[in-house]
């Protein structure tokens, strides 16, 4: 079971430095004004995403059901519902992602520092409620 619970704990490190990252680079997108830099940033952006983020949120949530059957509490259950926030969010980049491809997105790099807040306080919540077990 440790080797489990080692292996979603560094898995879920890589999907949130991913889920971190992403909407800063897609800040720094939105402010681009040339079709070189426009270009080497969806090409990271999809790197991070398909390569890292998106393995990552898979090893997660595979070792993360391991570890059910070991764990009780209303806490628990708080902590899946929020954690399939973040698959949401995840989700939701990689839209973002497919938009600035096309060059189709429209959205201000104001608009994603802003959303860049939203995985932080969800794997904050998440690590209280995982070290802490209120309920």
């Amino acid at each position: 079971m440790l080797t489990i619970k080692a292996l979603h704990i560094v898995s879920v490190i890589f999907w949130s430095a991913g889920l971190l990252y992403l909407p800063r680079l897609f800040a720094y997108h939105a402010d681009c004004e040339d079709d070189a830099g426009r270009r080497r940033f969806c090409i990271m952006e999809s790197r991070l995403y398909w390569r890292i983020m998106t393995p990552a949120m898979c090893a997660a949530l595979i070792f993360g059901f391991l570890l059910l059957p070991h764990y009780r509490g209303g806490w628990l259950a708080a902590k899946i519902l929020i954690a399939f926030s973040l698959v949401a969010f995840h989700i939701y980049c990689g839209f973002v992602g497919r938009r600035f491809m096309r060059d189709e997105s429209r959205r201000s790099s104001r608009f994603f520092r802003w959303i860049n807040e939203i995985p932080a306080l969800l794997i904050a919540v998440i690590v209280f409620l995982a070290v802490l077990k209120p309920f």
